[in-house]
């Protein structure tokens, strides 16, 4: 079905128009190469997290349209991908394996599982770490068997009446001598907000093709529910995220039941801007099933506001965020709400949170009392914050 949406790309900068052709046609040609600054192309494909699927198209090309260094750069990256990538698919067989010997049910939501079922390939998509998601009863256990073998956590949560069940949504282990980070997520998305139960989405579950003891992983249409609210909260600023949702679209999905989850969980915003957005931009072909989603009033509005991250090659992962992308992505993302969760965001809001403990310390059977004193403690830190020199 032909593509209704059109973009602005006026200030995207022309390399990564270039790499964006190139991944949509699969080939190129001399003339889309001219004036491109190489040094600027590679800074594009690996900020955005593309350059195994660039170094697969361009591999194939004849030798002189693309500079020596380009291509050695882009060789060495794919390379070093590809081993990691193996590291990771072996190190998540073997957690499979020790969670489930311990009755643990874990679904792995990203890393060498979707880079094998979406491209068929584990060196074609990057991961720098394992994300998995286990049922918040089994979290506690979950944790112990990571600790023992040799992880160290690096999240520490301070929480105010247990808000941290829904404030957050995942914890984060190192293990030193693996250099191997590993996520546990209880939650698919931080909080507030309604999501799938665990149960459902284990009994919609796939087990990946990739290894020999049985990994699972999310089936297709929660897959795509994942992934469009985790790049919609990223504000899409890493190509990788759409190229994923573009993969999605080549396969066989239950777009309807896709498109009631949306529904169901508040995400149609953000499915409809992912789809305007990969069709513009990577030129998913986007079938008669699918446009109940793309459909959405809003999409092409949301679609042109993420382009924003593309033009200023945004980094929302390292502090600190320029301020003048912080209040654009606070808006984009508030834009990108429901009414319903636009609510539960202001209620959040009205939580009590840690910051109101370190200021007034209360003993834990009188922490109900920090709902009525919010707004008197919110007002005290304010005024402490501008009396310090």
């Amino acid at each position: 079905m032909q593509n209704q949406v059109h973009l602005n790309l006026a200030n995207v900068p022309e390399e990564l128009k270039v790499i964006l052709e190139i991944i949509k046609k699969n080939t190129v040609n001399r003339d889309l190469f001219m004036g491109i600054d190489w040094d600027h192309f590679i800074e594009q494909s690996m900020h955005h997290r593309v350059y195994p699927v660039l170094h697969s198209i361009l591999i194939h090309l004849d030798k002189g349209i693309i500079p020596t260094k380009v291509m050695n750069h882009l060789s060495v990256q794919y390379k070093r991908n590809t081993f990691n990538m193996l590291y990771l698919s072996s190190e998540m067989e073997r957690i499979s394996k020790l969670y489930t010997e311990d009755n643990i049910r874990l679904l792995f939501l990203k890393g060498p599982v979707i880079a094998h079922d979406l491209y068929g390939d584990v060196s074609l998509r990057t991961s720098s770490d394992l994300d998995f998601l286990v049922s918040i009863e089994d979290l506690e256990k979950a944790e112990a068997i990571l600790i023992k073998q040799g992880y160290e956590k690096v999240d520490y949560i301070e929480t105010v009446l247990n808000d941290w069940r829904w404030r957050h949504h995942h914890v984060t282990y190192f293990h030193p001598l693996k250099r191997m980070k590993a996520e546990i997520h209880w939650r698919l998305n931080p909080g507030p907000g309604v999501e799938p139960k665990f149960d459902q989405l284990w009994n919609r579950k796939l087990k990946s093709e990739l290894t020999n003891y049985p990994v699972y992983f999310l089936g297709k249409e929660d897959l795509f529910l994942f992934l469009v609210s985790h790049g919609a909260r990223h504000g899409w600023s890493r190509l990788r995220w759409l190229l994923d949702i573009h993969q999605l679209t080549e396969q066989q999905v239950n777009w309807k039941k896709v498109n009631e989850l949306l529904k169901i969980y508040q995400f149609h915003k953000a499915g409809a801007q992912a789809l305007a957005l990969t069709s513009e931009l990577l030129g998913s072909n986007i079938s008669a099933e699918m446009m109940p989603i793309l459909a959405n009033k809003h999409s092409q509005k949301l679609a042109q506001e993420a382009i924003f991250y593309f033009e200023k090659m945004v980094n929302l992962h390292t502090d600190p965020v320029p301020e003048e992308v912080f209040r654009y992505h606070s808006r984009h993302l508030f834009s990108l709400m429901s009414f319903k969760q636009k609510i539960w965001y202001t209620l959040s809001i009205l939580h009590p949170l840690p910051e109101d403990a370190d200021a007034l310390p209360l003993p834990k059977k009188l922490h109900f009392l920090y709902f009525p004193l919010r707004p008197f403690i919110w007002a005290w830190r304010r005024v402490r914050k501008h009396a310090l020199p």
